[in-house]
């Protein structure tokens, strides 16, 4: 443990020393995100005004009987979501597409992973003016905590920076990772609760808890981030849903160990990644 503890403060000193390689790589990667496009930094608000339109259109009269403002509802799901598949994917190749580079000169091999998942950040930052439109839209207050959502917001940037590192490097020795993590992302998104409720799983009759409800609130971090949010935004917890303040230990646990395991992996192959890309 006091070897882990040393080689993450070894990191975080090197990362001051490189920040300036860290904010360029993040604005490379902003701009050719937005390169030619005619609307720009834009999408970074219309893409998930628009997906929340399109599943409002699609699910409304199959999911939305229980669920109070259902767009807003859905858009806070989405836009968390998005953000961690966008960040994970992009994570994926973010060693790879820099070998060149790395065989050239020294930099820190993690930062070219740190720096994807800090672009896509940005992004969702930016999509969180869709959330304030709609939230306008619908006639959703403002209160002054709406400001906790920096909790799961911090949580999650945490989990993806911790889930990049660990992507970043399987993929340098697993090609197929790249096709394998679009199909894992498709599954997770069904299994989260965007467009449906936990409640939808329960049967009326019975009172026991459904085992799809169990293993999504208990194995599913997406769902303890996008739960805590929803509470923050929405002012409310059903009675069925777990309390929000159980949530955000979880998820600050689940952040924490997903970061670990990405360091843990990531430091313990680096020296290899030459002999691969």
């Amino acid at each position: 443990m006091k070897k882990l503890f040393q080689k993450i403060m070894g990191w975080i000193r090197t990362l001051f020393r490189y920040k300036d390689l860290l904010i360029l790589l993040v604005q490379r990667d902003i701009k050719l995100k937005y390169r030619r496009s005619f609307l720009g930094y834009l999408w970074s608000i219309l893409n998930p005004l628009l997906s929340m339109l399109v599943m409002a259109i699609v699910f409304t009269r199959v999911f939305s009987r229980n669920i109070e403002n259902y767009p807003v509802y859905l858009i806070c799901g989405n836009i968390l979501f998005s953000y961690m598949r966008e960040s994970s994917t992009q994570a994926l190749s973010s060693v790879i597409d820099n070998a060149s580079l790395l065989k050239k000169t020294y930099v820190p091999k993690y930062i070219f992973t740190l720096s994807k998942i800090t672009s896509s950040f940005v992004s969702f930052v930016l999509s969180m003016s869709a959330l304030v439109i709609v939230m306008i839209a619908t006639g959703v207050p403002f209160r002054w905590s709406n400001l906790l959502i920096i909790v799961p917001i911090c949580e999650l940037y945490v989990f993806a920076v911790g889930l990049g590192l660990f992507l970043g490097a399987v993929t340098v020795f697993f090609r197929d990772m790249k096709n394998l993590w679009s199909v894992v992302t498709l599954a997770w998104m069904y299994l989260t609760p965007i467009f449906y409720s936990l409640e939808s799983f329960y049967d009326e009759n019975s009172l026991n808890m459904p085992l799809a409800s169990i293993i999504i609130r208990r194995f599913n971090p997406m769902y303890m981030y996008i739960q805590q949010f929803r509470a923050m935004i929405l002012h409310y917890t059903p009675a069925w849903e777990v309390p929000t303040e159980i949530l955000v230990l979880r998820g600050a646990l689940v952040s924490v160990i997903m970061l670990l395991v990405g360091i843990i992996t990531f430091n313990s192959t680096k020296d290899k990644f030459i002999l691969y890309i």
